[in-house]
């Protein structure tokens, strides 16, 4: 068993792609419009499906925005330089929500960001290997 895709709902699926292939550096590996059900769905990622987790962006077409639930965590992403990860997000016109910096009761070096629809992204800083 592996982890296919964490589904998100998005309220404007052109900004959300823009975000998550510009901002991040996905790829959008695939999208499928359904006429009948009035939806689309997109998938992003790092790697093909096959060899990693990806994202679903499902965006319902009468459906504008929505209330983030309560239960959603967020979205972890490893990165080599999160000070950096950072810089390049706000370059990009992305928000950090909280900058990069080590952990509360840790030494890891996490930041947080959002995408337009105000879902949480944790950059996790690459450990270095010891020496």
């Amino acid at each position: 068993m592996r982890i296919l895709h964490t589904m998100l709902r998005v309220g404007n699926l052109d900004k959300s792609l823009a975000f998550y292939t510009q901002v991040l550096g996905m790829k959008l590996l695939r999208r499928k419009e359904y006429p009948d059900g009035r939806f689309t769905l997109a998938f992003v990622g790092y790697q093909d499906e096959a060899d990693g987790t990806v994202l679903e962006l499902t965006h319902n077409w009468d459906t504008p925005s929505y209330n983030l639930g309560e239960g959603y965590g967020h979205i972890a992403i490893e990165v080599e330089d999160a000070y950096q990860a950072c810089e390049n997000v706000k370059k990009l016109g992305g928000k950090v929500t909280r900058e990069a910096g080590p952990m509360k009761h840790g030494t890891t070096v996490i930041a947080f960001i959002e995408d337009p629809d105000g879902y949480k992204i944790e950059f996790i800083q690459k450990k270095q290997p010891s020496q």
